[in-house]
């Protein structure tokens, strides 16, 4: 069976969504999340994938973000996902599949929604209840986004 095809469109931002394979965890130690922000950076750069937010779970990953050619969202997704597997599989002496499937993208119009977007991401370790304060969470943008910490990877969000 073939994969609908994904929509995309100009001018818009993308909510990106990847699980772990079977829900497992997909990051064990800081080594595994300082690994995937590096490769997040490279491919950000490769790709002219501009993010907006980032939260990186123990056993999912969400970006917010919006990439100058929409036709580069896939191979912007299937490198990151390739390379953090490859490093993940080799650190942790593991073989097969470290995500589940095709990675989810939603649609975000530059708009009101696209701040909610934002909070929702950020607001996913205390949801999960993994930190007391938003500020705990070391694997987020929110540290960056709301307190000015530079981490290199999140940018000034533009509604224009």
């Amino acid at each position: 069976m073939s994969n609908t095809k994904r929509a995309l469109m100009e001018n818009a931002c993308y909510h990106l969504l990847t699980r772990g394979n079977q829900k497992q965890r997909v990051f064990n130690s800081a080594k595994d999340h300082l690994a995937y922000l590096s490769l997040l950076r490279r491919f950000k750069r490769k790709y002219k994938f501009h993010i907006y937010a980032y939260c990186l779970m123990p056993n999912h990953v969400h970006l917010l973000g919006e990439i100058e050619d929409q036709t580069n969202l896939s191979n912007f997704m299937h490198d990151l996902n390739r390379a953090y597997a490859a490093y993940f599989n080799n650190t942790h002496n593991k073989v097969g599949h470290l995500w589940q499937g095709r990675f989810k993208s939603m649609i975000i119009t530059k708009d009101k929604y696209l701040i909610d977007c934002i909070n929702y991401i950020e607001l996913n370790p205390l949801r999960a209840e993994l930190v007391k304060q938003l500020s705990q969470y070391l694997w987020s943008s929110y540290s960056a986004r709301a307190l000015g910490k530079d981490d290199k990877i999140i940018e000034e969000l533009s509604l224009v």
